[in-house]
This record gives C-alpha cells, sequence and structure tokens, in this order.
C-alpha cells in the first residue's frame, strides 16, 4: 500500500502516527470546531426559516398601491391682512390603480417576482347586534392570493371557501364579536356599501393584530363594498430572494411611479434584528475557525522542532524543500479532514438530540431543522482547507531548515 502512496503522503502519514496523542488531540479540537460550526449554523438556518414562516408568510413581500395624495396650498388672511399660503394634507382614499391590468402582467414578466396577485384593501366596519369592529377589509382573488399568503394553510376552523356571500375572519376578530361559524356580519364603508356576509372560515395568522383586524372577502364584493367597480387598490408580489425585496420594490417604483411598500421597510426592526443575527453568526463561526487554525499550526510547529533531525535528514538524501514543504501540508489536511468527519458526526447527534429535547409544550418541535448534505460538504472543505491556511508558516519553517544545522539539533 506504502509503495502506492508518494513520498510526501508516507512521510506525513508516519509524523501523525508517530506522534499519536498529538494527532488525536488536534483532531480532536478540530472536530469540536467543526461540529460547533455545522451545529450553529443548521441551528441559526432553522431559527431564521422559522421566523421568515411566521413573519412574511402573512403578508406579501412588496405591496404596489397608488402614491399618496401630496398636501395642497391653501390661501389664509391673517389679522393683518396679509395672504398666507398653508399646507393642509388630505385624507387619503381608497383609490385604483391606473391601469392595473398592465402593471399586473408587467409585475408577471419580471424574473424577479414569483407570484402576483390583484386587490382591494380598505378600511370598514363589521357589525353584529350593537357590537362593532374597525376592520382592514381584504379582497382577494382566491387563486391567485394563495400565492401570496397560504390562506388554506392557516384556516384553524370551517374551510377556505370564497363566495359573494362568505368571508374570512380571524380568531380573535371572532372572539371579540362572539361569533362562530355560519354566523352573519353586517360590513359597512365610508363610501356606502353594506353587505351582510357569512362567516365561511376562520384563520390565525399567528399576530394578534392581524386575527383582530384582517378580514378577507371575494375581489369582486370588497370592489361593490368599497365603490372600486373594476378597480383593485393593491398589487401584491412575492420575490424570489426575500432580502432583496427593497432593491426589487425600488426598481418597480421608479419603472411604474407608484409607490412600492417592501417587507423590509415594513418590518425595519425585524430586518435588523435579522441581519444582527446573521452577522453575530458569522463573527462566532469566524472565531471558531480561528482558533482551530491555531491549534493547527502551535501542534505543526511543535511537530517541526521534535522532526529537525528528520528533516535534515531528508534533506541531505536530496529531499527537497518543496516536498519538505508538502509533507507538513498533507498533515495539515489529513488533520483537518479528519476532524472534519468526526465533527460532522458529532454535529449530527447534537442535532438529533436538539430534536428530542427541543419541544413545545404540546410536543411539537420548537421549529424545524434541516440539515443538508451540503452543509456537511462545506464544513468538511472549510476544515481541510484550514488546515492546509494553518500548516503553511510550519511548513516554510520546515522547509527552510539547513540540513546541517538540523541534524545538530
Amino acid at each position: 500500500m506504502n509503495g502506492l502512496l508518494p513520498f510526501e503522503w508516507i512521510a506525513a502519514i508516519r509524523f501523525l502516527r508517530e506522534g499519536r496523542l498529538q494527532s488525536i488531540f488536534i483532531i480532536v479540537g478540530a472536530a469540536i470546531g467543526v461540529a460547533v460550526i455545522v451545529f450553529m449554523s443548521a441551528l441559526l438556518d432553522g431559527l431564521q426559516a422559522n421566523l421568515f414562516k411566521r413573519v412574511l408568510s402573512s403578508q406579501p413581500h412588496i405591496v404596489l398601491q397608488r402614491p399618496q395624495q401630496v398636501a395642497q396650498p391653501q390661501r389664509t388672511r391673517s389679522a393683518g391682512g396679509d395672504i398666507l399660503m398653508a399646507q393642509q394634507k388630505p385624507s387619503q382614499r381608497v383609490s385604483s390603480i391606473d391601469q392595473w391590468q398592465k402593471v399586473r402582467d408587467d409585475m408577471q414578466q419580471r424574473p424577479d417576482v414569483m407570484a402576483v396577485s390583484p386587490s382591494v384593501t380598505g378600511p370598514a366596519f363589521v357589525l353584529r347586534g350593537d357590537a362593532s369592529q374597525a376592520i382592514s377589509l381584504i379582497g382577494i382573488d382566491p387563486e391567485q392570493y394563495i400565492k401570496i399568503v397560504p390562506l388554506p394553510d392557516k384556516i384553524t376552523a370551517g374551510s377556505y371557501r370564497m363566495t359573494n356571500a362568505d368571508m374570512l375572519i380571524g380568531i380573535q376578530l371572532a372572539d371579540d364579536l362572539g361569533v362562530q361559524l355560519g354566523d352573519k356580519l353586517r360590513v359597512t364603508t365610508a363610501s356606502g356599501g353594506n353587505l351582510t356576509l357569512t362567516i365561511a372560515g376562520l384563520f390565525d395568522l399567528g399576530s394578534r393584530a392581524a386575527n383582530q383586524r384582517n378580514a378577507y372577502v371575494l375581489l369582486s364584493t370588497a370592489q361593490n363594498l368599497t365603490g372600486l367597480i373594476g378597480g383593485v387598490s393593491t398589487i401584491d408580489l412575492t420575490v424570489r430572494v426575500p432580502f432583496d425585496a427593497e432593491l426589487v420594490a425600488q426598481s418597480i417604483a421608479s419603472e411604474t411611479g407608484l409607490q412600492a411598500l417592501s417587507w423590509i421597510a415594513t418590518n425595519n426592526q425585524f430586518f435588523l434584528g435579522l441581519n444582527a443575527q446573521k452577522y453575530s453568526s458569522q463573527m462566532i463561526r469566524l472565531f471558531v475557525g480561528l482558533s482551530v487554525a491555531a491549534g493547527i499550526a502551535s501542534v505543526l510547529v511543535v511537530s517541526v522542532v521534535q522532526r529537525s533531525k528528520e528533516i535534515g535528514i531528508l534533506r541531505a538524501m536530496g529531499g527537497s524543500r518543496g516536498q519538505v514543504m508538502r509533507i507538513f501540508l498533507i498533515q495539515g489536511g489529513i488533520v483537518g479532514l479528519l476532524g472534519s468527519v468526526l465533527g460532522s458526526l458529532m454535529a449530527a447527534g447534537l442535532l438529533t438530540l436538539w430534536r428530542l429535547v427541543a419541544k413545545n409544550p404540546d410536543g411539537t418541535p420548537m421549529f424545524i431543522i434541516t440539515v443538508s448534505l451540503q452543509l456537511f460538504l462545506m464544513a468538511a472543505l472549510l476544515a481541510t482547507l484550514t488546515g492546509l491556511a494553518a500548516a503553511v508558516t510550519p511548513a516554510l519553517r520546515a522547509a527552510r531548515m539547513q540540513p546541517v544545522e538540523a541534524i545538530r539539533g
């Protein structure tokens, strides 16, 4: 077997075997570093995906609407007879997007947009007896809107049934009004719209405010209630890369002249929190990687000192500096590779233990963690490269030794 290996590999493996205890310690150290990186990466990715699911699964990534009406100057006369100019911001009424069908078609052609759904959104009141509640009335196209918000998955009672006589309300609104499936609510709007609708389903969007405020009806029903016959007030979009939503929104706004609100702009604190989490996890991974590299480098430096006579003999027998360098680089690579394999197994065990321990009171997982083969392969590659990088300095030191000086010690 040794005859099949190059000389550098034979020497590197022999040095690792002779310093067995040192080799085991550094491989275990590298394995712990890899395990921490893999475990943290999987844990943070799962946490981030869970947060995304809770926050972004109940709202569009981008909302297009008409620009807000600007303030109009008004002339007023002071006591001294001077004419003064005053700015008064007008009230914002529900209005339709001009040529919204063309805007919808243009958005569907964009490669960075996955789904498009027109809707009518406006304020309204629901009445039941003497009780009333202000709501946000949302008229949707049922087939298109589920590509933006998976409403059928949010239904806790009833069904995702949308006809001109039906409505879906949140569980908090139902609790406040004391209603249940099959009950009827009267919906009124500022434009004079007035309809009595049947509660076809109750939903839970994961937010108390949304469950108390949102009420979904058919698009045509909302158009009749708000007086936007044939029009839509908003166009909801889902983009391919959620973190690029603000850039996509700015691009759409400049092209269409519409106001484009991304989830990043409307949930800025949440976005900043995700970024802080991402950067902190990257810093932790960096410092863990540096500690692993420092450990490998220190062991190899000691190995160079211990093997100085062997290095001198190799050089005296005709071994080149390049061969000596490769011996220690191979040692670093082997340590990194073995550490990555062992560390990946340790990380898999930790993740399995986490799934068994981290559960909600009802027994469901706290959040889903998925570990891809790509993560393990990337960890193995990173650890191997770290081992090689850590071996550069000891390898250069060994290669620069003069044969006579090395043999003398």
